[in-house]
C-alpha cells in the first residue's frame, strides 16, 4: 500500500469511527481521545487529516448529507414523470431522515456544532440543490403556477426537516440525548406514515389546478 492510500485509510477510518461515536452518544459527549482510541491511529495522525474535532464533525456531516442525497436522487429516478419524482423524492428525505444516525448528526447536532449558516450552506449543497431542481422544472411545464422557486425551496425544506426533527423523538432517545430531557412522548412506525401522507397532500396542493 502506497502513503497516499494510507493517508486516505487513515482519514476514511477516522471519520467512520467518528460517524459511530457521534451517533451513538451525540457530539458533546465524544472526546478526540476516544476517537483516537477507536480508530487505531495517533493524535499526531488525526491532526494531520483534521484541525480537530469540529473538523472532523463537517466530514461526517457532509458524508450524512451526501447518503441522504443520494438517497432522494435514487427515489427520484426511479419515478416516471416529474411529478411522481418530486413526491419520491421529498417521501424519501423523510425517511432518510427518520433515521437515529442521520437525526443525531444532520439535524440535531449539526446546526448546534457548525452554526445555522454553515450548516445551511451544506444542505444548499445537497438536498435542497436538488429539492429547487425539481421545482424549477415543475414550474417550467406548468405542473405549478408562475412563482418563485427560492422561497418555494426553503418553506418545503423547512417543513420536512421540521418533521424530521419531530419524529426524532420515535423513541424520546434522540431528543433526551440532545437535551437531557425526556420528550415524555413516543413516535412510531404510524407517525411516519402520517407524516408521509400530510406531505403527499402539501405537494397535491401546489399543483396547477
Amino acid at each position: 500500500m502506497s502513503r497516499a492510500e494510507q493517508r486516505e485509510r487513515t482519514r476514511r477510518t477516522l471519520v467512520a469511527e467518528s460517524r459511530r461515536l457521534f451517533a451513538a452518544k451525540g457530539y458533546a459527549a465524544v472526546g478526540l481521545a476516544e476517537i483516537v482510541r477507536e480508530s487505531g491511529v495517533t493524535k499526531g495522525a488525526l491532526y494531520h487529516h483534521f484541525e480537530g474535532k469540529t473538523a472532523l464533525f463537517r466530514a461526517v456531516l457532509e458524508e450524512v448529507q451526501q447518503e441522504v442525497a443520494a438517497r432522494v436522487v435514487a427515489a427520484a429516478e426511479a419515478a416516471e414523470d416529474p411529478w411522481e419524482r418530486l413526491k419520491a423524492g421529498c417521501a424519501a428525505f423523510v425517511e432518510a431522515s427518520a433515521d437515529p444516525e442521520v437525526q443525531r448528526v444532520m439535524l440535531l447536532d449539526g446546526p448546534a456544532v457548525l452554526g445555522w449558516n454553515e450548516w445551511r450552506a451544506i444542505d444548499e449543497a445537497t438536498s435542497a440543490a436538488h429539492l429547487s431542481e425539481a421545482l424549477t422544472a415543475l414550474v417550467a411545464d406548468g405542473t405549478i403556477p408562475p412563482q418563485p422557486v427560492a422561497p418555494l425551496t426553503r418553506l418545503l425544506s423547512g417543513a420536512m426537516n421540521e418533521a424530521a426533527l419531530w419524529l426524532a423523538q420515535s423513541t424520546g432517545q434522540a431528543t433526551e440525548q440532545f437535551t437531557g430531557q425526556s420528550s415524555g412522548q413516543s413516535r412510531g412506525p404510524s407517525d411516519l406514515a402520517d407524516t408521509l401522507a400530510a406531505l403527499s397532500r402539501l405537494l397535491e396542493a401546489l399543483k396547477t389546478t
